[in-house]
């Protein structure tokens, strides 16, 4: 160890002992004289530069001695490249302002660097100049001004960004990363927004591919792909840091304060050593979740019925309100009267009372979210890098170290409140101009985060029997006009009174000290018997590499690359089965992409192809073929054709998911995993029970997929046998097989264009889906077959011999199983966009696009697959800023539409209505100070709008922030 530590002090002593040239100058626009901050210059056929700072002005120090060119480049600017033929030299550079933005270079497109006009597919590109003129309060904020680009709002800290359709919270259809590593959850594989992404001040660029990418980035590149690259510490040195706060302002939670800071610290100690290291820090009020709605599900491809008004109901779920699922079913009784029959048998009510009880289904009075949560939002990010350049040149060897934590809520089946979420990730990386191979580890901690349905159910399971007890008796005797001031027989009245009496038997009232105590209880139990706490330490290994064979290889540029991942679940029980220790599976891939330019460098052919493999799975090829054109003399206009495929591995929770989540028990459909699933429901049928059917039965995972019927042949069997018709015949088998990898098919076509100031860029697709993956709802009875092969001899007056599976389902025996498996319909979607930009009136940058997104799916052929498209039809996005309205003064301002659209989900379905937003900023300037301060604000209109049923609805933020940025 102590020689191992001798090697490396006198390894980095020497890397910063080097002798240097020094080389000095200045970076500004030719037109205005105006310095350029944040300029690139670089050695040229190296990954040796800088970036000027806030007054234009560089220094470069190389160990290298004259002569040798630098190039200097911005987005936004044209290119030049200059020639350093002295020692200690000074340059002034002038560089030209680019009249479009389709001469910019992206990577993520063929893994390659290349102009976005001729890139072979549609592409969205941010910069760090974008960032800075963004009217929305963060850069991730900002993508939604994207084209084509959606983003969903589940809470203050949790967006998910999504493209081309079929879009939910947990989005596991698209791939977000953060410098080459997946930073999506590996229990619940998807991204949690940007909390461990990186902070505005590290963002070098933004790049987003819409649309299948599978070809070359693997399983779950299927929508879409967002890759954020941040600085590095040999380009971009020096201490920045920013500050902002301000306000959210909500009908249902008012006007609070919000605050997000952070610094950003990077050094080159020599042309072999650098590092860098950033935090950020965001805390404010979580949106308020107040939809009181209940959503009563009419079957798949329909609009959840809503019930607003509860009138005189007696049983509820209503979205925002936990522990109203509690029914009579708590205390082993289907109805009120069969409470009162129980009363009446151990005395606690006359003999005969029950006859005017009816058969009324009763649930408890549930708590609102703001009981259950604190609404804190907040998050912390730390990111630590180390590079390490050997030979001085363009090898490079990366640490990378990144944490964060922090409170969101999150909405899937149910209502999460994400509490003290702790992940990290940890990756190594050797590369160059050629080639990477990197290794990093995911790894999560859910900390204090629990499911808020439950922590409601729980809570009320506390005194079930004494309430349901004093709700009989208080409604017989209103019923029967012993209570002053009720008309004997009004219904309605007496069970306002009866939930009055009963409600005030409960000790449990939000905000006393009784509550508090009883909620910290719950909320840190993992039993969800009786507590809400769900536990996580899900871990992901992940490797990866390419190698391009440019400089190898003349006649075409070629590319190998392949891609290794293990997940170790680990949730303890409470998410996946894996009740006896963590669950081991893994997935690989490899992939090869030629691309060659023809006719004077005008036509270029980019093909891929990929093969993947994961447990549970066959293997899967994914094939991509493009082709681009470049026409007119300066090559400015690019016409494109693309065929594609791609594919989703089915997630984690496909496969190993075993959860109760209230409504339905979500199982997981690997092989191994059916019988490792276990519940004990209550059967509580009077006939089956006097048959010896026992009170408690026991039923696996795999009698969800093996004997269940349809929910809406069950809709069905229910609606004829309350017509008086119990027709066995409604009752439809599922027949469901296991789940396994979707596929889409993809075609693209496109066309880009510079014309002076105006660039344009129109693209259409049309996607054809396979085995698309989804949930399906089926009812399994708690005994009996489902084909009806076992008959339990009942006597005549009770209608004779019956099939079991039948009494079951005609007296409620039945739990529904919420299944994952691909739906057999032919679904497909398709849409395209068109966008303009343009240089006008002076230096007003003036953008405006459309996006059309349709979903085609025949709803007979499938009637219980819910595809959940989630997609506005129509979006229209306008923008126009300048960056210098006036001396050091610039604005941006942004407006988005969007048509109204079907949001389908295993929580709620509901119409979502239009909605139109406008953000705005105005920034200001001073160059003394290195700083830029900015006012703005987002949704301006303060018109209220929600992404999905049961979400806090959207108001406005404003905000005031300070970038020191040298």
């Amino acid at each position: 160890m102590k020689k191992l530590l001798s090697v490396l002090f006198a390894l980095f002593i020497g890397s910063v002992m080097v002798a240097q040239t020094t080389i000095s100058g200045s970076v500004k626009e030719a037109k205005t004289g105006e310095p350029i901050p944040g300029a690139n210059i670089k050695v040229a056929g190296k990954s040796i530069g800088t970036t000027s700072d806030f007054d234009g002005n560089f220094s470069l120090k190389i160990a290298q001695n004259p002569p040798f060119s630098l190039e200097i480049s911005l987005i936004g600017f044209s290119s030049k490249t200059v020639e350093v033929t002295k020692i200690n030299q000074i340059l002034n550079v002038l560089l030209d302002e680019s009249a479009t933005a389709l001469d910019e270079v992206v990577v993520s497109a063929s893994r390659t660097p290349e102009r976005i006009l001729e890139s072979p597919v549609t592409i969205e590109r941010m910069d760090v100049r974008e960032i800075k003129n963004t009217s929305s309060p963060s850069f991730y904020d900002g993508l939604e001004n994207l084209k084509g680009v959606d983003v969903n709002t589940n809470s203050f800290t949790f967006k998910s960004v999504n493209t081309r359709g079929f879009a939910t919270f947990a989005n596991t259809r698209f791939m977000q990363l953060v410098d080459g590593m997946d930073n999506s959850s590996p229990a619940l594989n998807f991204n949690l927004g940007n909390l461990l992404g990186m902070s505005e001040l590290d963002v070098s660029t933004v790049e987003l591919l819409p649309g299948a990418s599978s070809a070359l980035y693997g399983a779950n590149a299927f929508n879409g792909v967002l890759f954020m690259t941040s600085k590095n510490p040999f380009e971009s040195a020096g201490i920045s840091s920013y500050v902002k706060t301000g306000i959210t302002s909500q009908k249902a939670a008012g006007d609070n304060q919000f605050v997000d800071a952070g610094i950003r610290m990077a050094y080159k100690f020599s042309d072999k050593f650098a590092a860098k290291a950033s935090f950020s820090f965001l805390k404010g009020e979580e949106w308020h979740a107040t939809d009181y709605n209940q959503y009563i599900d009419m079957g798949a491809g329909n609009p959840d019925t809503i019930i607003s008004s509860i009138g005189n109901q007696t049983a509820f779920d209503q979205a925002n309100i936990y522990g109203d699922e509690v029914n009579l079913a708590a205390t082993s009784f289907k109805n009120l009267k069969g409470v009162g029959q129980y009363l009446e048998s151990i005395g606690k009510i006359p003999a005969g009372s029950s006859a005017y009880l009816p058969e009324d289904n009763v649930s408890r009075t549930g708590y609102k979210e703001s009981d259950l949560t604190d609404y804190n939002a907040q998050s912390a990010k730390v990111d630590i890098a180390l590079h390490y350049k050997p030979f001085a040149d363009d090898l490079e060897i990366i640490y990378n170290a990144k944490f964060g934590n922090g409170n969101t809520i999150y909405q899937g089946a149910n209502r999460y409140a994400i509490d003290n979420f702790f992940m990290q990730q940890h990756k190594l990386e050797i590369r160059n101009k050629n080639f990477f191979l990197r290794g990093y580890i995911t790894d999560e901690d859910a900390g204090d985060s629990y499911d808020m349905r439950f922590a409601g159910i729980n809570m009320n399971k506390a005194n079930a029997s004494e309430w349901f007890g004093t709700y009989a008796g208080t409604y017989l005797q209103a019923i029967t006009g012993q209570i002053s001031g009720v008309s004997p027989g009004d219904s309605g009245v007496a069970h306002a009174v009866a939930r009055q009496n009963a409600d005030a038997t409960i000790t449990l009232q939000p905000g006393t000290p009784e509550f508090k105590a009883a909620l910290k209880a719950v909320t840190s139990d993992p039993n969800l018997l009786t507590g809400a706490k769900f536990q996580d330490q899900t871990k992901l290994y992940h490797a990866d590499a390419n190698y391009n064979f440019t400089d190898v290889i003349d006649f075409a540029e070629i590319q190998l690359g392949g891609s290794w991942r293990q997940y170790s679940l680990n949730s303890s029980g409470t998410i996946f089965t894996d009740y006896d220790g963590p669950i081991d599976y893994n997935e690989y891939g490899a992939y090869t992409q030629v691309q060659k330019k023809f006719i004077d460098d005008r036509l270029k052919f980019t093909g891929s192809l990929r093969y993947d493999k994961a447990k549970n799975f066959d293997g899967n090829v994914s094939p991509r073929v493009s082709l681009s054109y470049s026409l007119g003399q300066g090559k400015t206009r690019n016409v494109r054709a693309s065929f594609q495929t791609g594919f989703r591995n089915p997630t984690t929770q496909d496969q190993y998911i075993g959860l109760d989540a209230g409504q339905a028990i979500l199982v997981g459909s690997a092989p191994d995993n059916l019988d490792r699933y276990t519940t004990n429901p209550l059967a509580t049928s009077a006939t089956a029970q006097m048959v010896g059917i026992p009170a408690s039965v026991q039923l696996s995972g795999r009698a969800a997929y093996e004997n269940a019927y349809t929910l809406t042949s069950l809709y069905a069997f229910g609606a004829a046998a309350a017509e008086g018709n119990v027709n066995p015949g409604l009752l439809k088998i599922a027949n469901f097989d296991y789940v396994k990898p979707e596929k889409v098919t993809a075609y693209e076509i496109g066309y880009r264009a510079g014309f002076g100031k105006l660039s344009l860029d129109v693209s259409a697709y049309y996607n054809q889906y396979e085995d698309f993956i989804g949930n399906k709802t089926v009812v399994s009875p708690l005994y009996g077959k489902v084909d009806f092969s076992d008959i339990i001899p009942l006597p005549a007056q009770l209608g004779g011999p019956t099939p079991a599976a039948l009494i079951a389902i005609a007296n409620g025996d039945y739990q529904p199983f919420q299944v994952y498996t691909n739906s057999t319909a032919d679904i497909a979607s398709y849409g395209g966009s068109i966008g303009l930009a343009s240089k006008m009136f002076g230096d007003y940058t003036v953008g405006l696009n459309y996006t059309f997104a349709k979903f085609d799916f025949d709803q007979s052929t499938d009637p219980d697959y819910e595809a959940g498209f989630n997609t506005p039809e129509h979006k229209v996005k306008f923008s126009i800023g300048n960056e210098n309205l006036i001396e050091n003064l610039g604005f941006n301002v942004n407006v988005r539409w969007n048509d109204e659209y079907l949001w389908e989900s295993s929580f709620a379905d509901a119409i979502i209505e239009a909605k139109t937003v406008v953000d705005a900023q105005v920034n200001y300037t001073v160059e003394k100070w290195k700083s830029v301060f900015k006012v703005g604000g987002a949704n301006l209109g303060g018109k209220e709008y929600a992404s999905a049923p049961g979400t806090g609805r959207i108001g406005s933020q404003y905000y005031i922030s300070w970038t020191i940025n040298p």
